[in-house]
């Protein structure tokens, strides 16, 4: 018998939710906030800049008229900007759902106001910060879920991120620091969800990933290669409400823990969502507390 696939047909009736989406301001983040919302949910908006925000928030407010939408300014990679957010986020009461949206791609080199590789910062940093400071209120919901979106490109990581996050080691390649952010994600995703049942706490991790998907991140590459792969991107990408289906089956199909959701076409670049398998190397126990530790050390927070 052939599983039927997953569509928005699927999404239940989020009523009376509150869900969190960083990012919302392009591509998989405008889709999956706007999906949520047609569903029901309270879509609090987290984003880096004031006229991106208030300009989606319009939109949104215009697709979908009976949404309530909460916009917060949190940049993530500055982990001072991300305290203040998650806490204007946090005095909203219980949340259902976090989806770690935001990211970057494949940046020249840069530091953080931290001290931080850029993408290092933005993809892992500040996400592992903001869901460490929202964790107490997902846990009030009794059901809470953490969504992580990563990317096929950890498959180009040679190793997970486990130095100094302040040194630079060895010559810098941005695609290379792009695989071990999203290595990361999901070193992250796995970790939580098992510290979370170990803890007792009702909050489970989750991880998704779009395939090749048509977004702006693309875009932002720099460069002639950038470039042409932007073009390439818009041409045999899928687009943003398709890329954006991953996300939201992870946040609300009926799934366990440490699931990680992709697209089923041949090479889970593109397609409907189904559970996928991630490389080797995003189950690696002693990683997994590694940077587990590393993260903590580098962002100040300790976990309940």
């Amino acid at each position: 018998m052939t599983r039927s696939r997953w569509t928005l047909a699927d999404l239940p009736d989020l009523t009376g939710k509150r869900i969190v989406v960083t990012g919302p301001t392009a591509g998989l983040g405008t889709a999956t906030a706007r999906e949520l919302a047609r569903a029901g949910a309270e879509v609090v908006l987290v984003a880096r800049s004031h006229g991106k925000l208030d300009d989606v928030r319009r939109s949104l407010e215009a697709d979908v008229p009976t949404a309530r939408f909460v916009p917060v300014i949190a940049d993530l990679s500055d982990l001072g900007s991300v305290r203040k957010g998650a806490d204007e986020v946090a005095a909203l009461g219980p949340l259902d759902v976090l989806v770690n949206n935001a990211g970057v791609m494949a940046l020249p080199y840069a530091r953080t106001v931290d001290g931080f590789e850029l993408q290092l910062a933005t993809n892992h940093f500040g996400p592992f910060l903001l869901t460490g400071m929202l964790l107490p209120r997902l846990a009030e919901s009794g059901d809470g879920r953490v969504v992580v979106v990563a990317s096929q490109a950890h498959r180009l990581a040679r190793r997970a991120p486990l130095e100094d996050p302040r040194t630079l080691h060895g010559r810098y390649s941005k695609w290379g620091a792009y695989g071990g952010s999203k290595l990361a994600n999901l070193l992250f995703a796995f970790e939580l969800d098992r510290r979370a049942k170990a803890a007792g706490l009702p909050v489970k991790a989750l991880a998704a990933h779009p395939g090749y998907s048509a977004t702006e991140l693309v875009g932002k590459t720099g460069g002639v290669g950038g470039q042409i792969m932007h073009a390439a991107t818009r041409l045999l990408g899928q687009p943003a409400h398709l890329g954006a289906l991953p996300t939201l089956m992870a946040a609300t199909a009926d799934l366990p823990g440490s699931t990680y959701v992709g697209p089923d076409g041949l090479g889970q670049m593109r397609g409907y969502p189904r559970i996928v398998k991630a490389r080797r190397r995003a189950y690696d126990a002693d990683a997994q507390r590694q940077l587990w530790d590393l993260s903590e050390q580098a962002t100040g927070i300790r976990y309940p």
